[in-house]
This record gives structure tokens, C-alpha cells and sequence, in this order.
């Protein structure tokens, strides 16, 4: 494993992320980790996400039109079973 070091960290910033870290019962260099590790996965997310735009295959509904589509489905249903 590598090392990472960070200079000239404000003190306000550092006692931020300590208190963090704190409460999630975790010390500071396991909290950092995880913030780490958690950005380079977003970074690989975005990188896949990206092989797929401009695709035509698949799902051709635009953000939100999904929610809006499975809440019709869902009154539609409920007035169904209302109505027996």
C-alpha cells in the first residue's frame, strides 16, 4: 500500500473531520480512508456510466420519467383494488 500525506490542513478542517470520524466511532485515518476509497469508486461509476451514454438498446426513459411511470402503475392498481 501506498502512503498519502496532506499539508496545510487548516485546523478548523482537521477538527471537522475528526469529530466525524468520532462519530462514527471511527479514527481519523479509517474515516479518511473511507472518503478516499469512496471517491475513486465514484470516479470508476462515472467512467461505466459513461460507456453507456448515447446508448439505444435499454431503458429509453428520461431521469424521472420512471418514478412518474411506477407511481400511474401504482394508483392505477390501487383504484383496481378499490373498486372490487
Amino acid at each position: 500500500m501506498v502512503a498519502l500525506q496532506i499539508r496545510n490542513v487548516p485546523e478548523h478542517v482537521r477538527a471537522a473531520l475528526v469529530e466525524r470520524a468520532r462519530v462514527r466511532g471511527q479514527s481519523l485515518q479509517a474515516f479518511l480512508l473511507a472518503l478516499v476509497e469512496a471517491e475513486a469508486q465514484r470516479s470508476t461509476n462515472r467512467a461505466v456510466l459513461a460507456r453507456f451514454s448515447g446508448r439505444t438498446d435499454g431503458s429509453r426513459s428520461a431521469g424521472g420519467e420512471t418514478a412518474n411511470e411506477l407511481r400511474a402503475l401504482r394508483e392505477q392498481r390501487d383504484q383496481a383494488l378499490d373498486g372490487h
